[in-house]
C-alpha cells in the first residue's frame, strides 16, 4: 500500500490523486439522488442532468462546459411533496425521470419523459403511471438505447406478499415517446399474492425483495443485469422482451446483510461488478461492499474480490453512512467514460474513490476524494451518493444531503 493512501489515514478530510474543480450547492437544494447524465444541447453546451434525493426538487439541469464553473440553468419542483424523483437517465435528448411517492396508493407515482434538447425548457412529452392501491411508482430507471425504460417498479395489478417486497422489473417500450407502453415483466417468484411458492425467508436486516438497478447494455442488448436488494443479483435473458428469464442468480446474504444494489458487467474480461448499499448509520450494516465476480461462465458467477476500502473504525461515527453505494456504470452513451481497468465509487462520508482493477484478484486504490462536511449537513459530514464520469474524463459526484454538485479532474 502506498504510504500516501488513504487506506492508511484516519477518516479526516482528504483529496489524494483527483483535483477539485468546483463545487455548488445548486441553489441550496443540494440533497442529490442517484440519478447522473450528461447531454450535448443544440447550441453545444454540454448539460448535467441531476435527480435530487426528496422534494421540493424534481431535477436540476447544470451547464458543465467549463467544469471549473458549473451553472445552474434550470431546476424544476416537484408536483406534489409527497414524492421524490431519486433517478433519471437521458437517451439524446429524450431525459426519463422516476417519480415514486412516500406511501402506496399516491399519484403521480411513475416515470416522465422530457424533451431536453432545450435545457432551460424542459418540455414534457408523456407520463408511464403506475400508480395504484400497493403502489409506489418507480424508484430506479435505466434507459440508454432511446428505445426501452427498464424500471424498478410497482404496478396496479401487483400486490406484494410483504410491504417491503413492493417493486419488480417492467420494460416499457417507449420507441413511441408519446406513447409509452409495457412489453415484459419479471418478479421473485414468491413476493406477489397468488404466486405458487412461498415467500422468500426475511433477512436480519430486511430491507426487502425488490428490484433496484435494472441495466441493459448495447453490447449484449439480449442481457439484464438485475439487482433485486436482498434477493442478490441475477442475469436475466431478455431477447424476448415479453417473458425474461432468470440464466443465473447470485448472492452472498446471508452471511451479508443483502441490499444488492448494482451490477456492472466488464464484457470483454468476463467479469461483472456488484455493489451494495449502506442504508444505516453508524456502519450498523458493515461490510457493505463492492465485489468482483467472475462471469466467463454467465451461468456460474463467482465471487472472487472485494474493492479494499478503509479501516471502517475511522469512518463509521464520523457522522451518516459508511461503505459502498454507486459506481460509475459504464452507461453505453456517447457522453460518458467507458473503462473496464478503473471504477469509480461512493462510499457516503468514505467519499469517492477510484480503483486500478487491471489486476482483478488484486484490486488498487489509486485516488480519493472525501471532503469536508458541506455547510448545513444533518449528520455533520460528507454523503457521497453517485458518480458519473464523461467522456473528457471529469468526474462528477454528488452529496446525498446538502452539498450539491463537485467536479473534478483525475490526476493519476
Amino acid at each position: 500500500m502506498s504510504a500516501n493512501s488513504p487506506l492508511s489515514q484516519s477518516g479526516e478530510p482528504v483529496i489524494w490523486n483527483f483535483k477539485l474543480l468546483a463545487q455548488n450547492d445548486l441553489g441550496d437544494f443540494g440533497g442529490m439522488g442517484e440519478g447522473m447524465s450528461v447531454t450535448i444541447a443544440r447550441d453545444g453546451r454540454r448539460i448535467l442532468w441531476l435527480a435530487h434525493e426528496s422534494a421540493p426538487k424534481n431535477f436540476t439541469g447544470v451547464d458543465v462546459s467549463d467544469p471549473r464553473n458549473p451553472k445552474v440553468v434550470v431546476q424544476t419542483d416537484l408536483p406534489q411533496a409527497h414524492m421524490r424523483s431519486n433517478s433519471l437517465e437521458c437517451a439524446g435528448n429524450i431525459m426519463a425521470v422516476a417519480y415514486q411517492t412516500q406511501k402506496t396508493g399516491l399519484k403521480p407515482a411513475g416515470f416522465e419523459l422530457f424533451d431536453v434538447s432545450e435545457p432551460e425548457n424542459p418540455r414534457s412529452i408523456s407520463f408511464f403511471d403506475c400508480s395504484g392501491a400497493h403502489s409506489r411508482g418507480v424508484h430506479q430507471l435505466w434507459f440508454c438505447d432511446g428505445e426501452y425504460v427498464h424500471i424498478a417498479a410497482g404496478a396496479p395489478d401487483f400486490e406484494a406478499t410483504h410491504p417491503n417486497d413492493d417493486q419488480f422489473y417492467r420494460c416499457i417500450d417507449v420507441r413511441d415517446p408519446s406513447k409509452p407502453k409495457e412489453i415484459g415483466r419479471w418478479w421473485l417468484s414468491g413476493t406477489r399474492k397468488g404466486d405458487n411458492v412461498a415467500p422468500p425467508p426475511r433477512h436480519s436486516l430486511d430491507k426487502g425483495y425488490r428490484a433496484h438497478n435494472c441495466n441493459v447494455y448495447t453490447q449484449r442488448p439480449d442481457r439484464l443485469y438485475l439487482c433485486y436488494l436482498d434477493g442478490g443479483m441475477y442475469v436475466m435473458d431478455i431477447s424476448n422482451k415479453s417473458q425474461p428469464k432468470v440464466v443465473s442468480h447470485w448472492t452472498n446474504s446471508p452471511p451479508y446483510t443483502g441490499f444488492t444494489h448494482t451490477a456492472v458487467p466488464l464484457f470483454d474480461r468476463g467479469l461483472i461488478l456488484v455493489t451494495e448499499e449502506s442504508t444505516e448509520d453508524h456502519a450498523l450494516d458493515w461490510p457493505k461492499l463492492v465485489w468482483l465476480l467472475d462471469a466467463r461462465d454467465e451461468q456460474h458467477p463467482v465471487s472472487f474480490a472485494t474493492l479494499p476500502m478503509p479501516p471502517v473504525d475511522a469512518y463509521k461515527d464520523r457522522g451518516g453512512r459508511f461503505g459502498a453505494h454507486n459506481i460509475h456504470e459504464n452507461p453505453p452513451v456517447p457522453t460518458a467514460f467507458q473503462s473496464d481497468q478503473i471504477v469509480f465509487g461512493t462510499f457516503f462520508n468514505g467519499g469517492m474513490r477510484a480503483f486500478d482493477i487491471s489486476n482483478a484478484y488484486q484490486p488498487k486504490e489509486v485516488a480519493a476524494f472525501v471532503p469536508p462536511a458541506p455547510a448545513g449537513s444533518p449528520v455533520g459530514a460528507i454523503q457521497l451518493n453517485d458518480v458519473f464520469v464523461d467522456e473528457r474524463g471529469i468526474v462528477y459526484t454528488v452529496d446525498r444531503l446538502t452539498g450539491g454538485l463537485y467536479t473534478l479532474e483525475m490526476d493519476f
